[in-house]
């Protein structure tokens, strides 16, 4: 487990609490994937491997997800992901191109280069339009990339998923990655455990926090149920 350290530990089922997305659907995404009697690849190998079958993810990876499944949703298929990721790795010389803030500005070159044919060699121009003006594209990544702090060679190094203001951090030097109250470095799954037996004085009290911290942490794991059961 000393490997990890500073890499973070997810399962599909942890990631997919977190980000909002299926597990199943990460899963498909690294693991690769069999329809219509064809073989599709994974869009990038995860940067966790416990050495066996089971498919886990390492904060880098949660980010990258994060983009995939912007782009996604907005009409760009898994398959050009896939081929914008690899291309983005020679360009950006880093294996998780897309969780950096360099992908802000080299990304819509990728994509066009990506995107002008189809494997087939046909030309595609729909897609080809969704990036024509620069805007359209910052308007996919500035609303993932706001919520992360970066380091100085662009690689993601905090995430703070309910916002900033929250005060809800995931570091992957703390805690393995879970989701941390920013303030005491205490995970939230632990103080909103504690407030549900003990109460939310008695929690706070107990971890030697305060009220706030308890309160911060009961909101985001409820939060994060309420999405769950939607």
């Amino acid at each position: 487990m000393d490997g990890l350290i500073g890499v973070g530990l997810y399962t599909p089922a942890e990631a997919g609490r977190l980000l909002r997305i299926p597990a199943a659907k990460i899963s498909r995404w690294l693991r690769g994937h069999e329809a219509g009697g064809k073989r599709y690849d994974p869009l990038w190998e995860p940067e966790v491997g416990l050495g066996d079958d089971r498919v886990f993810l390492g904060f880098r990876d949660l980010m990258e997800v994060r983009v995939a499944d912007a782009f996604i949703k907005n009409g760009v298929s898994a398959i050009r992901v896939r081929a914008a990721i690899q291309l983005a790795r020679e360009i950006i010389e880093q294996d998780h191109p897309l969780s950096t803030n360099r992908f802000m500005t080299a990304g819509r070159e990728i994509f066009l280069q990506v995107i002008e044919t189809d494997e087939d060699g046909n030309q595609r121009e729909r897609l080809l339009n969704l990036f024509r003006r620069q805007y359209e594209f910052k308007g996919i990544l500035e609303p993932i990339l706001r919520s992360v702090d970066f380091g100085e060679d662009g690689s993601p190094r905090l995430w703070w998923p309910a916002g900033r203001r929250t005060n809800i951090v995931v570091d992957p030097s703390r805690a393995f990655g879970a989701p941390i109250d920013g303030e005491t470095s205490v995970p939230t799954s632990v103080l909103a455990a504690a407030a549900d037996g003990l109460g939310v004085a008695e929690a706070a009290h107990a971890y030697d926090v305060p009220v706030t911290a308890v309160r911060r942490a009961v909101d985001f794991e409820a939060g994060m149920e309420q999405r769950l059961a939607a």
